[in-house]
């Protein structure tokens, strides 16, 4: 077998069903969860300290540093996005009269809420319409920089449609007018090769519960050198400040000294089973390598793209381009919610892909797969066989 189809062998769940749905939830490899398992023979047993553990966070934060092309220290243990989002929103300076420009029609909400309260404080909103098809109008997002923006923001990957931003001419525009440019890499990290240094991001928040392949309730928040002694984080912690000492119950003087990188931001004890987890399935993303999983999950993408036309649907997201990514999404936009559609094309088919045991979801009333590195061409010959058989139904 190749190394994709070697990894494809360690998940159970592709066993069993045609999994296209990584935009929505994890499935475990069975090293992840054999790393999961070694940390509760750990705590079970009470065979390793604080210390030891932490080798795994330590671990975690190099190995996605490297996905990422960035240092390590550029990188803070949190969370979830939301997490992530809060912290940029709460630790940058930001006064009455400064404007964030974003598209909030294109984000998930945890990436907008923390931006309508900074509105109470007199921040400016600048929301900018996306495109009739979705995706982000981005001659219109850098036409809204002034010299009071502050802060751009938006979805690597929209979780619907699911267009691939051009986050090359969003960084390079932020770059050149001094504005934090912040991402939301959920649903692209640990699928789509990212160079944050050339894509000229500042702040990239995501969670390990997606195409990273840990677990909920962990995540990481890359802040650029460039701001990092511009940014007062809202909560500190031990991990927060520098003491020169590893005793985690030491307290040094009261005039304290923040941490010089991305450490300041990180609070409180970490989810050590969530460290346990991605540190082992970045080894394996990592000896994938990222330029080789996006090349495999496009070409699946375009295939599926293809196929889905072939039959008589067409998908929302591009067979090619800078805007495809992993995400395809089948239907009319907003027509519908979250787990239903009044499109009348759209339940049908579900209903007959759920039966065939093809996982997917529902968003903003589309059909919506998501492929990772697992995925071959069975699961998309699959996955097009059955919307032909729902069509054929109806």
């Amino acid at each position: 077998m190749d190394k994709f189809e070697q990894f494809r062998a360690g998940f159970p769940a592709v066993k069993d069903q045609t999994f296209l749905s990584i935009c929505d939830k994890i499935i475990l490899h069975d090293r992840v969860r054999g790393a999961i398992d070694e940390f509760l023979d750990h705590q079970a047993h009470a065979s390793a300290n604080r210390v030891q553990h932490e080798v795994k966070v330590e671990g975690a934060r190099e190995k996605f540093a490297r996905l990422m092309n960035v240092e390590s220290s550029t990188i803070a243990a949190v969370r979830n996005v939301s997490d992530g989002v809060n912290i940029v929103a709460l630790a940058l300076p930001l006064v009455e009269g400064d404007n964030v420009v974003i598209a909030t029609d294109a984000e998930h909400p945890n990436n907008i809420y923390p931006w309508l309260k900074k509105k109470k404080s007199g921040v400016e909103l600048r929301i900018i319409d996306t495109n009739a098809d979705g995706s982000l109008n981005i001659d219109a997002m850098i036409g809204a920089i002034d010299k009071r923006t502050r802060v751009l923001t938006c979805a690597t990957v929209t979780f619907a449609p699911g267009h691939r931003t051009d986050v090359h001419r969003l960084g390079d525009a932020c770059r050149k007018n001094d504005v934090f440019f912040l991402v939301d890499g959920v649903q692209s990290a640990g699928i789509m090769h990212h160079d944050l240094i050339a894509e000229q991001i500042d702040g990239f928040a995501t969670s390990t519960s997606k195409g990273l392949l840990g677990l909920y309730g962990y995540g990481f928040l890359y802040v650029s050198p460039n701001w990092i002694d511009r940014m007062e984080p809202a909560y500190i912690s031990r991990n927060s400040v520098t003491l020169g000492a590893d005793d985690h119950s030491t307290m040094g003087q009261h005039d304290y000294t923040l941490q010089p990188d991305s450490r300041r931001f990180e609070v409180g004890s970490y989810n050590l089973a969530g460290a346990y987890a991605v540190d082992t399935s970045l080894d394996m993303l990592l000896d994938l390598g990222a330029p080789a999983i996006e090349k495999r999950v496009l070409s699946l993408a375009t295939a599926f793209n293809e196929g889905l036309k072939s039959v008589g649907v067409t998908p929302a997201v591009p067979a090619s381009g800078h805007e495809q990514s992993h995400v395809l999404t089948v239907g009319q936009l907003n027509a519908g919610g979250h787990g239903f559609s009044t499109d009348p094309t759209i339940e049908p088919i579900s209903a007959h892909l759920t039966e065939g045991r093809v996982a997917h979801t529902i968003r903003r009333g589309q059909l919506r797969f998501a492929i990772h590195a697992y995925n071959n061409e069975s699961d998309i010959e699959r996955a097009i066989a059955c919307v032909q058989e729902a069509l054929k139904a109806k």
